[in-house]
C-alpha cells in the first residue's frame, strides 16, 4: 500500500495534468473552430470549451489543492515556510484570479453570443473582439501556471 505522501503527490500531479491539459486543449479547440468561420462549429466549440472549463478546470484545481496541501501537511512542510511554497501558491492564485475574474466573464458573454449566432448564422464583430481578449487573457493565466510548475519542481 502506498504511503499517504505518495498518494497525495499523485493526486496533485493528476490535478496539474488535468488543469494545464484542459487549458491548452480547450484553447486549441476554440482557435481551430474560430478559424473555420462556421457559426455552427464555433457555437459548438464555444459550448464545449465552456463545459470542459468548468468540469476539468475545477476538478484539476481541486486535485491540485487537495493533493498539494495534503502532501505538504503529511510531510510537515509549512504552507508559508519556504520561498518555493509561497511562490507556487502565489502564482497559482494569480492564475486563478485571472481565470475567475476576467476569463469567466468573457467566456460567458461569448457563450451567450454563440447561442444566438448558432441560430442566426451571423457572427457579430463583438464575438471576435471577445475571442481575441479571451485568448490574451488565457495566455496571461497560463504563464503563472507554467511558472508554478517550475517553482514546484525546481524549489528555488
Amino acid at each position: 500500500m502506498p504511503d499517504p505522501f505518495s498518494s497525495l503527490k499523485f493526486l496533485h500531479l493528476i490535478g496539474v495534468i488535468l488543469l494545464v491539459g484542459n487549458v491548452t486543449v480547450t484553447a486549441s479547440w476554440k482557435v481551430y473552430a474560430d478559424f473555420s468561420g462556421d457559426p455552427r462549429i464555433i457555437a459548438h466549440a464555444q459550448r464545449s470549451v465552456t463545459l470542459a472549463d468548468w468540469l476539468w478546470t475545477l476538478l484539476g484545481i481541486a486535485l491540485v489543492m487537495i493533493g498539494g496541501y495534503g502532501a505538504a501537511l503529511v510531510q510537515g512542510i509549512g504552507l508559508f515556510d519556504t520561498v518555493w511554497m509561497v511562490s507556487g501558491q502565489a502564482l497559482f492564485l494569480l492564475s486563478g484570479l485571472i481565470w475567475l475574474g476576467l476569463i469567466v466573464p468573457v467566456q460567458a458573454r461569448q457563450a451567450r453570443a454563440a447561442r444566438e449566432f448558432a441560430v442566426s448564422g451571423t457572427i457579430p464583430d463583438s464575438y471576435w473582439r471577445l475571442s481575441r481578449w479571451w485568448m490574451i487573457l488565457g495566455v496571461a493565466a497560463t504563464i503563472p501556471l507554467i511558472a508554478a510548475i517550475w517553482v514546484m519542481v525546481a524549489k528555488p
